[in-house]
């Protein structure tokens, strides 16, 4: 297994996980064209790639605001269901710290959905500890 930065190539596999693992309504042309525009000195997408094959993914950003240190925020994390209980979480997680280590940053945030109860307790195993509930507010504006 490889982690590695993703590719206009991988888009494909990103977008069947997101929408098979995740449960997300997207296109691969629209995953496509979200690598082609990342902002590189913001934000890294890695993937984890057994035999050839993109098993999962992982998305972060330097996150800043007025009123805390700035962090890493994990946008994504997903492994396809073939190849959960692998380490690939983990391989992925790590990778991510590392990044923001190299960027010199010594805080990592991320938010998992309430039902995702396997995912929160593969957060607390890696050291996570979730330190307040929200809800999450969203509304469609013209």
């Amino acid at each position: 297994m490889i982690i590695r930065e993703a590719t206009i190539e991988d888009a494909f596999a990103i977008c069947n996980i997101s929408c098979a693992d995740l449960g997300y309504d997207c296109s691969c042309e629209f995953v496509s064209t979200r690598i082609s525009n990342l902002d590189k000195g913001r934000e890294k997408v890695f993937v984890a790639e057994v035999n050839g094959i993109v098993a999962g993914y992982i998305h972060a950003e330097k996150y800043q605001t007025l009123y805390f240190e700035p962090m890493i925020n994990i946008l994504g994390l997903a492994v396809s269901s073939e190849f959960r209980r692998r380490g690939i979480g983990r391989m992925l997680l790590k990778r991510a710290e590392r990044w923001a280590n190299e960027v010199g940053i010594h805080k990592i945030r991320l938010n998992s959905g309430a039902s995702r109860k396997e995912a929160h307790s593969f957060y607390r195993a890696m050291g996570y500890s979730n330190e307040k509930g929200q809800i999450r507010f969203i509304k469609d504006i013209e």
